[in-house]
């Protein structure tokens, strides 16, 4: 399992709250893994491959824990990404794994969750206004017609 710096956890919440410097410096570092995390909780499905094609195996559980996957949040309680998962919980609504990483020194990953929670209600509250709704739809029919032309 790869250990990310503190630096590297606040330059992606950086970049999930919007500032593209943070994005700038996990792409100019070689944190393209990072970057797809964010796009994978996003519901990218080429970000979530990139991160199995790459055995980023805990940041793939990490994205799916967020989601409510038991299977992925016990992969990343046996792969000791302790932080990872509490970061996954936090956006679950668990206060308790916030505690804990308040207390263990870890609010970067704190913070992190807040920030993708964020904009997780964000993208939500986007496919509910009547235009979200009505390019869910039209994206629903282009899938749709796809399959039928398979």
């Amino acid at each position: 399992m790869k250990h990310y710096s503190t630096h590297a956890i606040d330059q992606l919440t950086r970049h999930a709250l919007r500032d593209t410097s943070g994005f700038n410096w996990l792409m100019n570092n070689g944190y393209r893994e990072l970057l797809a995390v964010f796009d994978a909780v996003r519901d990218d499905k080429m970000a979530f491959k990139f991160l199995m094609e790459n055995k980023h195996f805990v940041l793939a559980a990490f994205v799916n824990a967020i989601w409510d996957d038991e299977k992925a949040f016990k992969f990343l309680i046996d792969a000791k990404a302790y932080d990872w998962a509490a970061c996954a919980n936090i956006i679950n609504g668990d206060d308790k794994a916030e505690e804990v990483l308040n207390r263990s020194g870890k609010k970067h990953f704190v913070l992190l969750a807040h920030a993708i929670q964020s904009r997780i209600h964000e993208d939500n509250d986007k496919n509910m206004s009547p235009w979200g709704v009505m390019k869910n739809l039209l994206n629903f029919k282009k899938g749709m017609k796809k399959d039928e032309d398979s």
